[in-house]
Formats: structure tokens, sequence, C-alpha cells
């Protein structure tokens, strides 16, 4: 049984946020039956220490259907009765969206307000637009959205999305458009408010993106499909060695590590991830390594959730030999 946090704004958030994964999820399957694709999500739940600090549940998309990987996951995670941890609770949305085809563009939200053991309390409020094939009317499009959404705090929190998104080592960025703000609260208005708006006009937009794609789609060549599996790479690079996000949680339990990894795209070139191994800097070289070890040993490898699995405990020993 899945115990919830106590702290009233914590079901408040918790209870939104929830709402906010059942729109994206029901938006998504508009676009899919604009196209007559039948796309469907299967709920997944998962325990902290079995429901007694919490958990969450995800929607992720059954494989035939519009989308290469999608995942909203909503999660509550709370330590009120234990004096040892550093903070209440973390409640959170997160989603990465994959589309097939290799023009539609590829999204990452991130939401979540965490209270401390002192009772302040935080945002963390992350949004960014990833196409494999870069469309200038798209980018204007998500910049002008992060703009009205976030209103005064546009310039810090695209600033902070380019320097979180970037990849000095592929002088590369992962991503087109970046929003990113980290222990934040609005000035003269409501937290909740300030995100519930927020993400609700980024969904409405990503969603327009998508269905403008979708319905003059042709069929996609090889040399597209191609350089969508190239930026999936990227994107597994930039998740596995840079995102601190991904790396804190797989480092502090392993009780979701399948839904910690469910950004990751259904396949990448290993070929190209194994290239990039001998120009990373230390210690991210060593950590491809291990990565390229636990991957099939295929040109085009196969990310499943058994493979998921692997690299989850192939990053939690590499940072445990580190300690």
């Amino acid at each position: 049984m899945r115990i919830y946090a106590q702290h009233p704004q914590a079901q408040k958030i918790l209870h939104l946020l929830t709402e906010v994964q059942s729109y994206f999820k029901t938006e998504l399957i508009k676009a899919s039956n604009l196209i007559s694709i039948n796309t469907e999500f299967t709920p997944v739940e998962w325990l902290r220490d079995n429901g007694i600090n919490g958990g969450g549940k995800r929607f992720e998309a059954l494989d035939g259907g519009l989308f290469n990987r999608a995942s909203i996951n909503v999660s509550q995670i709370h330590y009120e009765n234990q004096t040892d941890k550093h903070y209440d609770s973390a409640t959170a949305l997160s989603t990465i969206i994959h589309p097939s085809h290799p023009l539609a563009p590829s999204i990452h939200m991130h939401f979540s307000w965490t209270v401390l053991k002192d009772g302040s309390s935080y945002w963390r409020i992350m949004a960014d637009l990833n196409p494999s094939h870069f469309d200038k009317d798209d980018k204007e499009y998500f910049d002008q959205t992060l703009k009205v959404a976030s209103k005064r705090y546009y310039s810090q929190g695209t600033k902070l999305g380019n320097q979180y998104f970037d990849i000095p080592a592929l002088n590369k960025r992962r991503g087109v458009s970046h929003f990113y703000l980290e222990e934040f609260n609005p000035i003269e208005e409501d937290g909740l408010e300030f995100a519930h708006q927020f993400v609700t006009k980024v969904i409405n937009t990503y969603t327009h993106i998508l269905c403008s794609h979708l319905v003059s789609a042709t069929s996609p060549t090889e040399a597209q499909k191609q350089q969508q599996l190239d930026y999936h790479t990227l994107y597994f690079y930039q998740v596995l060695t840079l995102d601190k996000g991904t790396t804190a949680g797989l480092l502090v339990h392993n009780q979701n590590d399948v839904g910690t990894l469910g950004s990751l795209p259904s396949h990448i070139n290993h070929d190209l991830l194994d290239t990039w191994q001998a120009g990373s800097p230390e210690p991210i070289n060593a950590l491809v390594l291990e990565l390229s070890k636990a991957l099939p040993q295929q040109s085009i490898c196969s990310i499943t959730s058994e493979t998921k699995a692997k690299l989850a405990q192939t990053i939690r020993e590499f940072y445990q030999k580190k300690a």
C-alpha cells in the first residue's frame, strides 16, 4: 500500500500534477487519433520502501503506436518521520516523448516541489524541445511559449537551460529550446499557479507542433531515420553522463530503475557512441566505456527494460567505486 505525504500543499500539488499527467496523455492520444494511429498507454506503479515512503505511477506508450518511446511519470517521495533525511517530501511530474517519425520533435519536461526539514520549499522547472531535424518555426514557437509562460524569469531560465543541456566534449547541445529553474519560488504570485499555467502552455504548444508534423508527414527516408538514430544516441549520452537529476535518482535507490531511465529512446547507434568515448573527459570517458559494455553488442542496439536495468546498475557501480 502506498502512503502519501501528510503536508497539505504536497497533497494539493500531487493532485494537480496527476491531473496534468492525465491531460497530457489525453492530448497525445488525440494527436495519434488525428492520423488514425492507435496509441495506447499502460499504467505502471512503483513503490519506495514498499510504499512506506511513497512511490509513483507512470503511463508508458505501448509499442506499435505513434511513439518511439513515451513516458509520463508522477511521483511523491516523503520522509516526514525520518529526521536523518534532508527533505520532508518531493512531488514531481517528469515526462519524455519521443515520436516515431523523425521529423516530429521530442519533448522533455520536469516539474517538482520539494519541502525541506526546516519548512522551506522550492520548485524545479524544466522544459526543452528536442528535434532530430531542426525546424526554425518550431523553435520560434516553443521559445515564444516559454517567454510568455515564464514572464520575468525567461532570461534566467533560458540561460540556465542552455548551460544544463550543453555537451562540451562533443561541442553540441541537447535540444534547441531550453528552460530550467532550480530552487525556484516566483515573486508576487503563487508557485503552484505559476507551475500549472507554465506546464499547460508548454503541453498545448508541443501537441500543436506534433500535430502539425503528423498531418503533413510522408514516409521518412533512410537518411532521416539515421539522423534520428544519431540524435537519440546524443540524448542517451547526455542523460547518462551529464544529467544530474538522472544520476542522483539512480544513486539514491534502485526501486524504479526502469522508470528513472524511461526517457531513453528505443534504439541507439552503438558505433557512434563508441566514437565519442575516447574524446570524452575523465571520468566521463570511463563511464561511457562501461555503458558501452552494458549495451547489446550490435551497431544498432535496442534499449529494452532489461537493458535499462543493466545500465542503471552500471552507473551505480561506477560512482560507488569513485566514492
